[in-house]
Order: C-alpha cells, then structure tokens, then sequence
C-alpha cells in the first residue's frame, strides 16, 4: 500500500497486457486478483468485477484528452459522471490542476497545450477521483528527453505527496531504477525478479535481469570454473568456493573493473572516453559476448591512452556466475 511498482522489461513482454488486466479492460484466461485483500477476478468461475467497481484509474500512454473540452472539462467529467455537487467538483479540480501545476492552462483545449502539459491533465483527471490505486501505462513515451526526466519527477513527487498505490509501466530501466519502490522484471510474459531497484541491480536472478538493468550494460564473456577458480579464456580472474566445475556465462558489471598493470584479466585497448568525473575504457577480449568491453574507472586512476592492452583485476561483488543452460545465477562465495 502506498508503494511505486513498476513493470519493466521490453516490448511485448506483457507489462501493458497486465495493466490492462488489472484495470478490467481485458479478462484473463487464468488466475486471480485481488484488491485490499478482495477479490475482483477469479478466471475459473468467470468472476470479472467491472471497473467501475475497482476504484482504480488507468493513464494511458495516448493521454485520450477529449479534444472538444478545455483543461477543466477534461479533469470534471469523471466527478459529473457521478453527479457530485458542484462545490465539491471545483474544489477537486483546482486541488488537482494545484497538484500538477497547470492552474494556468484551466480553459485551454488539448490542442493549445504542450505534449508534457497533457500528460499532466491526463493524470490529473485520473487523481481527482482520488483512487485507490493509479495505473501508468508508459504516460513518458511521448515525451522528449528533457520533458520525460521533468515529468517523471513531478509523477514521483505527486505520488508521495498522494501516498496512492501506483503501478508503473515502461521498458526504460533508467527511468525504473529512478522512481521505483519496487520494480518488477517481465520477460515473455513471465516475472523474472521483484525487489527495490537497487537491490535487483546488485543481486540478478539471472542472465536477463543482469543484461536488462544498468547503463552501460553489464559485460558478458563465455567462461569456466575449474578447481575454484573462474576462468575467462585462459586467465584465472577469481577464486570462489561452492562452484562445480563447468562452463559458465561470466558477468562484470562496468564499474566492477579495477585498472591493475597487474592483474589477471588482459584485453585489447581499443578507446578512452574522458566523461570528467570517470573514464570509460573502451577494450576487447575473445571471450567477450559483447561487441566491446566497457569499463568505468575513476579519472585519477591514470589509463594511458596509447597502450595496446590494458589489463584488469575485478570486484567479486560485480562478477556474477550464470548457468550455460538456464542462464539461472550461480552463486558463490570469495575464497
């Protein structure tokens, strides 16, 4: 209760089909949902309460403004609809238009307001009906760079002033990872991880959820462990306890890499990107899956850029193990 869920993973996982579930608009074949502890689906006896007794609103990516009313039409409809008085449908919709910032914009049409303005009406007419639980259907998508990093601030800002139950949906990990309480991995349908944002991060189930999240993407090589120790290519990088000998995936996050002229990892030096506070060395290694092995390391650490190979010791909390097959994580412990 009062917690931001987002459903995150890329297209065609099911993250919208949920939402859509969720808010009635679509039945499901299977299962159950429950709402503060009721249940308002159940697929095996064709139970299906409407939505209108979910006490839910649902935000959708294409803002779906009346074209034909102005700002403050928009955002009373839902309250004529259940012919409140008219005192209370004022009160309400200048609190909302207060809340989003858009007191300005009350007699505009959609077509005179900005992309980001909209969105802003759009979940203002969701607000003032005062829901138990907000649903956002990708509400950024539309939006620039700059106007979705605004207007997922002011979402994350109203939601804790509201204290409503949000659900969330977007493929952009970035923007999951910066407003969630909680996130929720989907692929194919199918939950991967539920946890913070921080600790999915730090802690991925699997070879998905550890490629899905992060900026760069974690660096991914084909590996091995014999008599307890990792191998990446013929270069033993670790030593860990609790692991059978096999073939494995090896994961290092970006910032998982320490510059070590001597340390066990050896690749080809193919770039240096000065970003200021950091560096980002660009380099290459025949076990890598990834076209490129990018790794962040302070800037005072001194990489020299004419180097034809730079070499690497590695964070043992930044590796991460996964099986060949399932691609389930493996885990160990430092010896």
């Amino acid at each position: 209760p009062g917690s931001f869920v987002t459903l995150l993973g890329p297209s065609g996982c099911g993250k919208t089909t949920t939402l859509r579930v969720v808010s009635g608009l679509e039945k499901p074949q299977n299962g159950f949902i429950y709402m503060d502890g009721k249940e308002i689906v159940n697929a095996a006896e064709a139970y299906f309460a409407p939505p209108s007794q979910r006490n839910l609103n649902l935000v959708f990516q294409s803002y779906a403004l009346w074209p034909h009313m102005t700002v403050k039409e928009n955002i009373a409809f839902g309250l004529k609809i259940q012919k409140l008085p008219k005192e209370e449908v004022d009160k309400r919709v200048h609190d909302s238009l207060k809340m989003m910032r858009i007191e300005e914009y009350i007699d505009r049409y959609p077509n005179e307001l900005s992309g980001g303005q909209q969105q802003r009406v759009a979940i203002a007419r969701s607000l003032v009906n005062q829901p138990r639980v907000l649903l956002l259907d990708e509400p950024l998508s539309n939006l620039d760079a700059r106007l979705r990093l605004q207007t997922r601030e002011e979402i994350r800002r109203i939601q804790r002033e509201t204290k409503i139950t949000t659900v969330f949906v977007t493929h952009d990990q970035d923007e999951a990872m910066s407003i969630s309480d909680f996130i929720v991995v989907m692929k194919a349908g199918v939950v991967q991880q539920i946890g913070k944002p921080q600790a999915v991060y730090d802690d991925p189930d699997n070879l998905f959820v550890a490629k899905f999240l992060g900026t760069p993407p974690i660096n991914v090589f084909n590996g091995s462990v014999k008599g307890g120790k990792v191998y990446i290519g013929e270069e033993a990088v670790l030593s860990v306890n609790g692991v059978n000998d096999g073939e494995v995936y090896v994961g290092i996050r970006p910032e998982g890499f320490i510059l070590d002229e001597n340390g066990p990892l050896g690749c080809k030096l193919i770039n240096v990107e000065v970003m200021g506070r950091d560096v980002s060395v660009v380099s290459s290694n025949p076990a890598s899956l990834n076209p490129t092995i990018r790794s962040i390391i302070n800037a005072d650490a001194g990489v020299d850029h004419d180097a034809e190979t730079v070499r690497f010791s590695v964070k043992p909390h930044k590796l991460f193990l996964f099986d060949k097959e399932s691609e389930k994580r493996i885990r160990f412990e430092v010896k």
